[in-house]
């Protein structure tokens, strides 16, 4: 790369790490509210929360990266172009490859790295974001705990807890139980602990009484200070974990295990997920065109492009609505998945063929003359 390309390259560089810093912070942003429900609802750490939610950005990365790139692009050209660096390039014998090329070579990065997200980082990300919300789902202390609220976290099982403090201890406890046999108790305790005994769960109830019908309707009536309540019986069994299309591996998406039940009634929706990941990078290029196109595919202009500008953006707006809703198209027809390569290919190829027309360069030569110092002769 010679020093005028180095110097362009590294004039994009720091506006599109900022761009992605920005709109990376808008959607971690997003994804904290949506998680919050993870420490207020279900009793968890802050370090579990930050976990869900770092895990969550990697699949919007796709998404933020080109967008970044055409606004850094935009900003970048509409500077360079306004204090005429561009058109010393072009009078410097430059030609218009020389000038793109930095911005291409951005855009294959971009797209290296979109890859590199979409088939191995993002499913990767997902899949342990998945694991870690069905952990939680069947926590033991989350699923007994709503403080002030009637359970019910297993089969014949009511539970109340007016309240818990940080060390996990539960206040004022109500617990009322069903047997298969018909009979029936309640107990009441001021106090109670949730351990693991024998490898089951347990609650230790403090300070407490019980009430009970046995099947013959006799009354029985038992104060405590401390007792044992199997909680075994009433969790949940291991759920199996069945991973979207979003958490799946490319290998997955193509040939998923006929075995899995949705398999068939997902298949059209794997292979559209596998194609719109093999043609995200794709995008890259076309924004980063777009901008290129918008900025120097006309005439040099003094008072600035804020039209052509205005008229890309929208495209780029369009494109990238048009690739979203190929995905939907394709999740119920497998033959429409070259579409979305078309998407991002159509106006990659008509905004280069803008850029590279014959005498395109030409246009930018009449802006020299205000180059001229003045006084000179």
């Amino acid at each position: 790369m010679r020093l005028i390309e180095r110097y362009l390259f590294s004039q994009l560089l720091g506006p599109t790490v900022a761009a992605t810093l920005a709109l990376g912070a808008v959607g971690l942003l997003t994804q904290t509210l949506f998680a919050l429900n993870v420490i207020v609802e279900q009793h968890q750490t802050a370090s579990v929360f930050g976990k869900i939610v770092l895990l969550s950005m990697p699949q919007m990365f796709s998404l933020i990266l080109p967008i970044a790139l055409f606004v850094a692009t935009l900003l970048t050209l509409n500077r360079l172009h306004t204090e005429q660096e561009i058109v010393v390039c072009f009078a410097g014998g430059m030609s218009r490859w020389r000038v793109v090329s930095p911005f291409l070579r951005l855009a294959s990065f971009a797209a290296i790295l979109t890859l590199i997200t979409a088939l191995w980082l993002a499913p990767w990300a997902q899949r342990q974001r998945f694991e870690e919300l069905t952990r939680i789902k069947m926590d033991l202390v989350a699923s007994l705990v709503h403080e002030g609220a009637f359970t019910q976290p297993g089969k014949g099982l009511t539970f109340y807890a007016q309240s818990s403090d940080n060390s996990g201890k539960l206040h004022n406890i109500f617990i009322d139980q069903q047997k298969a046999d018909g009979s029936s108790s309640t107990f009441n305790a001021r106090t109670g602990d949730i351990v693991i005994r024998n490898g089951a769960p347990a609650m230790i109830l403090h300070d407490g009484s019980t009430q009970g019908l046995s099947r013959e309707g006799a009354l029985n009536y038992l104060t405590f200070n401390e007792y044992v309540f199997d909680l075994g019986p009433y969790m949940r069994d291991e759920e199996v974990i069945a991973y979207k299309a979003s958490d799946r591996y490319l290998h997955e998406l193509f040939k998923p295990d006929k075995t899995l039940e949705d398999t068939q009634r997902n298949k059209k929706k794997y292979i559209a997920e596998g194609h719109a990941r093999l043609a995200a990078p794709l995008f890259d290029f076309a924004v980063v065109a777009l901008a290129l196109a918008g900025v120097l595919g006309g005439a040099f202009s003094r008072t600035g492009y804020a039209s052509r500008i205005a008229w890309v953006s929208a495209a780029a707006v369009v494109v990238r609505i048009l690739g979203v809703g190929a995905q939907a198209a394709c999740n119920a027809n497998v033959g429409l998945n070259v579409l979305q390569y078309a998407v991002p290919l159509v106006p990659l190829a008509i905004c280069m063929g803008i850029l590279f027309r014959r005498g395109a360069s030409a246009k930018h030569m009449t802006a020299l003359g205000s180059l001229t110092p003045v006084g000179a002769v």
